[in-house]
């Protein structure tokens, strides 16, 4: 079980490696052949795996000082990539967030295809709290329809439906990947109630730079090195450093070698980028992403629309879309690099104060989007596509976050330590601190452990029962 620290410390995989022993994934950007003559000696790997193509995000060696040019390259290239993913042979629809790279994609395929079906998934807010209030982007999404002119269709979530979709959701994901990601089953169940094509924002915030708190981590270094200390350290998002051996303590003798940074380093090593100023690391940060996280969410949207039968198409991902963007400048991506705002990523509502003291990311984006969506859209606040978890893990779900692990037969227990988990998800529910993120990881684990390590007949299956 080496691979759980491929995972568990931040949600992410970074390796191609699964959580099932010798099955891995086909990595990205390769291709392979298959030497006939080794098929039979089981100590000689019969795929030869050949790498094609990186992500090169890079600072221009000329960038133009005029910006109005970056942006009437960007809306030539966008508009040209969502025209492209038009094309179908069975009815197509869009994803409508209520943020803006939905929007602007809403809108140039409702030029196209007039009352073209949209679809949005909003939260039930009568139990959220603070910065969880914001959660919901109904009235965005419905005022966008209106001015489009879609056939708009919306579902609300309420807190119990985690629970309903959790064992589904752990099936078809087939590993635990990247956040709470039980809103996107039903976005795409509803949608495929409808259409057989849905057009998707996916890539926009990873091509642009629409996670300014991230990437300010580590702007200034004294070496790589340095910076893979300051990134490593913030991206330990579930499990402190410190507590990583008392967690996986049970299974301790097995993965005790395996030192989770090297993994993390081991992304870059690739990423050939000369680090000489705050611009070199931003790109940097912004190649980690596009393999890390930015893989992460198309795995989950390709597994959870093809579980609905749905095809998910993502025209910010055009591949003439993606060359422009990994050379346009930094400065029309981000704001001032000197304008340090740190943020605790666990906490609800981080875009919203990182917002409002910087008012920046994806600059560029935006100005070239004024011309699909309304100002309030385009000016608008990051908002993500959460649900208000971290209150309903200590408010409408708590009993089943208990039920689930509290339970001394939880499977994760033959992993981690009951004792050193149970402290952690307790400074959630006693509110001494958000684990919103460790708990939902945990509750996709246990799932996971049932469904695929179950021995029965239907080898855990989650039936209709469930």
């Amino acid at each position: 079980m080496k691979g759980l620290l491929n995972i568990l410390p931040s949600r992410i995989f970074f390796t191609d490696k699964t959580l099932i022993k010798g099955i891995k994934l086909f990595p990205a950007a390769h291709y392979a052949t298959i030497k006939t003559n080794t098929l039979s000696n089981k100590n000689t790997s019969f795929l030869d795996l050949r790498y094609y193509w990186d992500y090169n995000f890079r600072e221009p060696d000329t960038p133009s000082a005029d910006t109005q040019e970056y942006v009437e390259e960007l809306d030539r290239l966008f508009y040209k990539a969502v025209k492209r993913q038009l094309v179908s042979d069975v009815e197509l629809g869009a994803f409508l967030s209520g943020g803006m790279d939905s929007g602007a994609i809403t809108a140039i395929a409702a030029q196209q295809l007039p009352y073209i079906k949209t679809f949005t998934c909003g939260f039930d807010l009568h139990s959220a709290s603070g910065l969880e209030l914001a959660f919901d982007e109904r009235v965005m999404s419905e005022y966008m329809s209106y001015i489009f002119k879609t056939e708009h269709y919306e579902m609300v979530l309420k807190a119990g439906d985690m629970e309903r979709v959790l064992p589904k959701l752990a099936w078809h994901l087939e590993e635990p990947r990247v956040g709470q990601s039980y809103p996107n089953f039903y976005a795409t169940q509803l949608a495929s109630k409808f259409v057989k094509v849905v057009l998707s924002g996916t890539g926009g915030d990873e091509l642009f730079g629409g996670y300014p708190w991230r990437y300010y981590r580590a702007v200034v270094n004294d070496s790589f090195e340095d910076y893979v200390d300051k990134y490593y350290l913030f991206w330990q998002r579930l499990i402190p450093n410190k507590e990583i051996k008392n967690i996986f303590s049970p299974i301790w003798n097995r993965c005790g070698n395996v030192w989770t940074k090297d993994i993390f380093k081991d992304v870059f090593k690739y990423h050939q980028n000369e680090l000489r100023r705050p611009e070199d690391y931003v790109n940097s940060s912004l190649y980690f992403e596009a393999k890390t996280f930015l893989h992460g969410l198309l795995l989950v949207e390709d597994k959870l629309s093809m579980a609905h039968g749905l095809e998910s198409r993502v025209p910010f991902l055009d591949n003439e879309l993606v060359d422009f963007a990994m050379q346009v400048p930094i400065s029309m991506k981000l704001g001032n690099l000197k304008n340090v705002v740190r943020l605790d990523e666990n906490e609800p509502g981080k875009t919203k104060q990182y917002f409002q003291k910087t008012r920046d990311g994806k600059l560029i984006l935006r100005k070239a989007m004024q011309r699909y969506v309304p100002k309030k859209i385009y000016t608008a606040i990051k908002q993500g596509f959460s649900a208000p978890d971290a209150s309903w893990f200590k408010g409408e779900s708590i009993d089943y976050v208990k039920e689930q692990l509290f339970n001394s037969k939880a499977r994760i227990y033959d992993y981690m330590d009951k004792k050193a988990v149970l402290s952690l998800v307790n400074e959630h529910l006693t509110g001494k601190k958000n684990r919103r993120l460790l708990i939902w990881s945990l509750l996709n684990f246990e799932w996971w452990l049932k469904n695929y390590m179950n021995t029965g007949k239907n080898n855990g299956f989650p039936d209709s029962n469930q």
